[in-house]
């Protein structure tokens, strides 16, 4: 039976990495952070896209009545999608960059405490990296802290 020393040394994956325009931020950003970082232009592209589904309704009752109730879940993904470099992400940079050096300035872990196992931090980082990219078929988030955000963390250390 491995040794809780022996499991953390074999818990690192390293993530794959996309080729993109922007650089890379995180590969798996938490919730926290993609909804803080959002824009407001991803809020009223969220609110256009939960607005299609009530208005399509309104105009298909209008037609041919059904005495259907509208809805929609609309998921913003352009937050993610800037976390991992496949939209313009100089502003989120910036944001990640003051985080981070906050962070290391107070001695606190860059990607929050963690109750999980090495192991475990592995496993949650494995099942949610680039979830984000498929939000429109099912909204998987990060909910875990773990330091393996996918990235080498030289740049920040040397400021």
């Amino acid at each position: 039976m491995a040794t809780y020393e022996e499991d953390a040394t074999k818990n690192y994956v390293p993530s794959k990495t996309l080729d993109s325009a922007y650089p890379l931020i995180d590969c798996d950003p938490h919730i926290s952070r993609v909804y803080g970082y959002s824009r407001p232009t991803d809020w009223l592209l969220a609110a256009g896209i939960a607005a299609i589904a009530p208005v399509g309704m309104w105009v298909m009752e209008r037609v041919q009545p059904a005495r259907v109730s509208p809805g929609g879940f609309p998921l913003g993904q352009q937050s993610s999608y800037r976390f991992y470099g496949l939209n313009e992400n100089k502003r989120e940079q910036e944001m990640d960059m003051r985080e981070m050096v906050d962070k290391i300035k107070k001695g606190k872990p860059l990607y929050g405490e963690s109750t999980m196992t090495p192991y475990m931090q592995g496993v949650a980082a494995r099942n949610s990296r680039y979830s984000g990219v498929w939000l429109y078929v099912i909204p998987w988030f990060n909910f875990a802290n773990h330091n393996q955000a996918g990235l080498v963390l030289n740049c920040i250390m040397d400021n």
